[in-house]
């Protein structure tokens, strides 16, 4: 392979040759800058470009003794703008905070680093990262690799799209209520939201701690290309950082199963129709996994719906308490507009109420334990129909409710903590045009390692997204 392609290999592939010393991290993040300027244009992904600094990273890199070189040496990454990266505005994609400089990294940036990685630029993000859908008005909207009949997901949609249009393999997102989930649903990608204290997470830049059902729901992760690229890098992402006073020191690697494992499976849709893509991808993804020696059963887990539902009315009763005002006053119409339409979709908690859902938090995740003491892993959807269009979220409460209403798959494992994959299984022909399908793959606590195992398994036997997608967009050249 040229260095013309280096972009095209995923970060286990790239980091074989930059360790190995076949190829320099200069050549590596060259590349990849070569690929920002020939796709981002059209994209809006990366919405600030890092270059100058990540090629000075990267000659400096060239230059470490073999024995020092990280397991990301020289890799390309992007930072979601809402998590403080030293030097830059961390300005969660509202203008009153761009000028909010960090005065140090997030452990996120500093653990990634730590292995070696280079930062090539910082992603997009809806304001306040809360939408499910990736536009603001401090650098506009981010268009899907796949066309512009489908969003790229939010809140991590920058880097979503970028890691599938090949602006490196590593691309840095988190997830609340699905923020990384989407994205890699929307374009494609392959991720695994960390159960709860598993990356450790701080702003240095932030004045204030976040609300409580915020600190236990939200998470710092990857989105890739590759699913084994997150065997690869997510034990730098969960290396320890004191500033978080939560965070839980396990390995990565969790022990092994005697005999296969058992996986419940569940085409349930609760209520909403569940497309016909979206069941063939649920089978495929089932048929893998059965090939791969897993024991998959059709069986239903405890009630998701129940669970999802009182999650995100819990978090929208935290959300009115404590951020209403921040959106009030540095807010656009359009993202206001939209908490209205949340409020309506998840009537808030509050007052005792509220308390009583914090409490009750721990009856569904311990009901979910005991169901996964036989199960370790759920196959679920991920969302019962193909991924929306664009600012089909702002389309009232009918859109809210075709977004995100249908979406307690996702939330739900936030609220319970639980760490899931999100990976594709299949290649949807529709209408409007080609455009993926991602299944689910819930873990018991402090199991991603067999999430991604799973995932692993289900690219290894249905293929990456990547090749046809860089396929179908040269052609649209």
């Amino acid at each position: 392979m040229s260095n013309q392609d280096l972009w095209r290999l995923s970060a286990t592939e790239l980091s074989t040759l930059t360790t190995a010393g076949d190829i320099t991290p200069t050549a590596a993040v060259q590349n990849a800058i070569a690929r920002l300027d020939a796709v981002n244009p059209a994209l809006n992904a990366v919405v600030e470009d890092l270059r100058d600094e990540a090629l000075a990273r990267a000659e400096a890199l060239d230059g470490t003794p073999a024995h020092l070189r990280g397991p990301l040496h020289g890799v390309p990454v992007t930072i979601k703008i809402n998590v403080d990266q030293t030097g830059h505005a961390t300005s969660n994609g509202i203008p009153a905070l761009k000028d909010l400089i960090a005065p140090d990294d997030a452990p996120v940036v500093q653990n990634l680093e730590r292995a070696g990685a280079v930062v090539i630029g910082r992603t997009n993000t809806p304001e306040f990262s809360f939408r499910a859908d990736t536009d603001n008005p401090l650098y506009g909207r981010t268009h899907n690799p796949w066309g512009r009949h489908i969003s790229p997901g939010g809140s991590s949609g920058g880097g979503g799209a970028a890691v599938m249009a090949g602006i490196g393999p590593l691309a840095h997102g988190n997830d609340i209520g699905g923020s990384l989930r989407f994205p890699a649903a929307a374009n494609g990608a392959v991720t695994v939201k960390p159960g709860l204290g598993r990356v450790p997470a701080w702003n240095p830049s932030q004045t204030a701690e976040r609300g409580l059902l915020a600190q236990l729901m939200s998470v710092q992760g990857l989105m890739t290309r590759s699913a084994r690229d997150l065997h690869l890098a997510m034990p730098a992402m969960i290396a320890p950082d004191v500033r978080d006073p939560f965070h839980a020191p396990v390995p990565w690697q969790g022990p092994s199963v005697s005999g296969p494992t058992k996986v419940a499976f569940t085409r349930n849709p609760h209520g909403y129709d569940l497309h016909p893509e979206v069941e063939a991808a649920l089978l495929s993804a089932r048929d893998a996994l059965t090939d791969a020696g897993y024991i998959v059963e059709e069986i239903e887990p405890p009630n998701v719906f129940e669970a999802g539902r009182t999650g995100y009315r819990a978090l929208m009763g935290e959300i009115h308490a404590l951020m209403k005002p921040d959106l009030d006053a540095d807010g656009s119409d359009v993202i206001r507009t939209m908490f209205d339409t949340y409020f309506q979709e998840f009537p808030p908690y509050q007052g005792d109420e509220l308390l009583k859902m914090y409490a009750k938090r721990s009856h569904y995740a311990r009901q979910w334990a005991l169901f996964m003491v036989d199960y370790p892993l759920v196959l679920t959807p991920f969302l019962p129909q193909p991924f929306f269009a664009p600012d089909r979220d702002r389309e009232g409460v009918e859109g809210a409710h075709d977004v995100l209403g249908c979406a307690v798959y996702s939330y739900a494992m936030n609220y319970m903590g639980l760490p899931a994959a999100c990976v594709p299984s299949r290649l949807a022909q529709l209408p409007k045009g080609p455009q993926p399908i991602n299944v689910q793959i819930v873990a018991q606590r402090w199991r991603e390692d067999m999430a991604v195992d799973a995932a692993i398994a289900i690219e290894d036997r249905l293929g990456q997204m990547a090749p046809p997608l860089w396929d179908h967009m040269a052609a649209q050249v």
